[in-house]
C-alpha cells in the first residue's frame, strides 16, 4: 500500500467531463503529463494540436489567444508578459544585424529605448520619421529597412496619422508593418482591414494590460497576425526567449473581455466630455484628443474610425507657457481623484506630466509647443466628480511656482 504522501500526488480520481460555466476553467502548469512516449513524441506545440509544456500553452492560454485574435480580426495570437515584451518579440523575430527599423517620432518611449539599447548593440539601426507626413516615411525606407512601426494615435501626444497611407507605403516598399494597437483595442478600427480592399498591417501588438484587463492589476501583451509563416517565425522566437503568462492572469483577462466594449465606450464618453471642458480653459492652449476638431490628425481619425467613431479614454493638454513646470506639477499634485501613475485602461483615472521636448527628435521638429504637457487617462468614476477635481486643481496652478 502506498504511503499517504504518494497517494496525494498520484491519486487516481479524475473529475467527470461535461462541466460548463460562464467563465472557463483555469489550467496552470509547467509540466504536462503525457499518456505515452509515442504521444510525447507526436505532439506539436506550434500548431495547438496538443499540450507539451506550460510555456507552450494550456487550455486557458489557448482560449485567450483565440479570443484576442478574434477581437483584433487576426488569425493567430501569441501571448507575452507585457506590451513591451510583444514589441521586443517582434523585433527579435524579424530583425538581424545590419537591418533597420523605422519608428514614428511620437513612438511609445520604451520602444524607442529598446531600439537605442539592445537593438543598437546587436547591430540593428533605427530612424525616426514624422508620422503626420507619409512622404517622410516613404523617403526614409531604404534597402536595409525591414520593419516599420506605426501608432494610432501617437504615444502621449495623441496625434492621429493617416494610417491607411502609411500602411500603403509599407506595402509598396515591401516592408513589414507592425501596429501598436493598444489605444484602438480592436474596437476603434480594424487593423487588418483598414479599407474596403482589405489593406491591413502585418502585425498588431496589444498591451492587454490596458483595456482588455481593465483592472490595473495584470501585465500581459499579445501579437496578432494573419500570415501563418510570419506567425511561426514570431512563435519560434517566443519559444527561444522563454516568454510565458500565468494562468491566473489569463483568467483575469478572459473574465474582463465580455465587458470590454462597454467599458471602452464609457471611458471614451467621459474623456470627450472632460477634453471639451479643458478646451474652454484659458490656462490650456491645446487639447490633444483625436476626436476633437482641430486636434492633430482629427480628419484622419474621422476618416478611419467614422464621424461617430470610438476614441478611447485618453487625452493630453498643453498648458500655456506662462505656467512653469513647478506650477503644472502643483496642479497634478492637487488632483484628488486623478492619481499620479503610469498606464491606463483601468477603473481609476490617472494623470502624468511629461517633458515632451526630451522625448522628440530636434531635427524632425514635430513638437512645436513650449508649454508643459499633461496626459489624462479617464477611468470609470462619475464624470462630474472628475470635472470638479480638475477645476479645484486649477487653483493650485495659479499659485506662484
Amino acid at each position: 500500500m502506498s504511503k499517504p504522501v504518494t497517494d496525494l500526488i498520484h491519486h487516481p480520481y479524475q473529475p467527470p467531463a461535461g462541466f460548463s460555466a460562464p467563465q472557463p476553467g483555469v489550467f496552470k502548469a509547467s509540466t504536462v503529463i503525457f499518456p505515452s512516449v509515442a504521444a510525447m513524441r507526436a505532439r506539436d506545440w506550434r500548431h495547438k494540436n496538443g499540450y507539451t509544456y506550460g510555456l507552450h500553452g494550456t487550455p486557458t492560454t489557448f482560449l485567450l489567444e483565440e479570443r484576442i485574435a478574434a477581437l483584433e480580426g487576426g488569425l493567430q495570437c501569441i501571448l507575452v508578459p507585457s506590451g513591451l515584451a510583444a514589441i521586443a518579440n517582434v523585433g527579435m523575430a524579424v530583425l538581424r544585424a545590419g537591418d533597420e527599423v523605422l519608428l514614428p517620432d511620437n513612438v511609445y518611449g520604451p520602444s524607442r529605448a529598446l531600439a537605442d539599447g539592445e537593438f543598437r548593440h546587436w547591430g540593428i539601426t533605427h530612424q525616426l520619421y514624422d508620422p503626420l507626413k507619409p512622404a517622410d516615411l516613404e523617403a526614409r525606407i531604404g534597402t536595409k529597412t525591414k520593419l516599420v512601426w506605426v501608432e494610432a494615435p501617437g504615444s502621449v501626444t495623441m496625434e492621429f496619422p493617416d494610417l491607411v497611407e502609411l500602411v500603403r507605403i509599407c506595402r509598396r516598399k515591401g516592408v513589414l508593418c507592425a501596429l501598436d494597437n493598444t489605444w484602438g483595442a480592436g474596437l476603434a478600427f480594424r487593423a487588418f482591414e483598414l479599407d474596403a480592399q482589405g489593406l491591413g498591417v502585418d502585425i498588431s501588438v496589444h498591451a492587454l494590460t490596458k483595456y482588455p484587463s481593465g483592472g490595473g492589476d495584470v501585465l500581459m501583451g499579445s501579437i496578432v497576425t494573419r500570415d501563418e509563416k510570419l506567425h511561426q517565425q514570431l512563435k519560434l522566437t517566443h519559444m527561444r526567449v522563454g516568454w510565458g503568462v500565468g494562468g491566473n492572469d489569463a483568467e483575469a483577462v478572459l473574465r474582463s473581455l465580455p465587458s470590454l466594449e462597454l467599458r471602452y465606450r464609457a471611458h471614451d464618453a467621459a474623456a470627450r466630455r472632460l477634453a471639451q471642458w479643458c478646451a474652454q480653459r484659458d490656462e490650456i492652449v491645446q487639447v490633444l484628443h483625436p476626436a476633437l476638431p482641430g486636434a492633430p490628425g482629427h480628419e484622419d481619425w474621422k476618416a478611419l474610425c467614422g464621424e461617430d467613431g470610438l476614441a478611447a479614454g485618453l487625452f493630453s493638454v498643453v498648458f500655456d507657457e506662462r505656467f512653469t513646470s513647478a506650477q503644472v506639477d502643483a496642479f497634478c499634485d492637487a488632483l484628488a481623484l486623478f492619481k499620479l501613475g503610469y498606464s491606463w485602461g483601468g477603473p481609476m483615472s490617472l494623470v502624468v506630466p511629461y517633458d515632451i521636448p526630451s522625448m522628440r527628435s530636434a531635427q524632425l521638429g514635430t513638437w512645436k509647443h513650449k508649454g508643459v504637457l499633461v496626459r489624462f487617462s479617464v477611468g470609470l468614476e462619475d464624470v462630474e466628480d472628475l470635472q470638479r477635481d480638475l477645476a479645484q486643481a486649477m487653483e493650485a496652478l495659479h499659485r506662484p511656482g
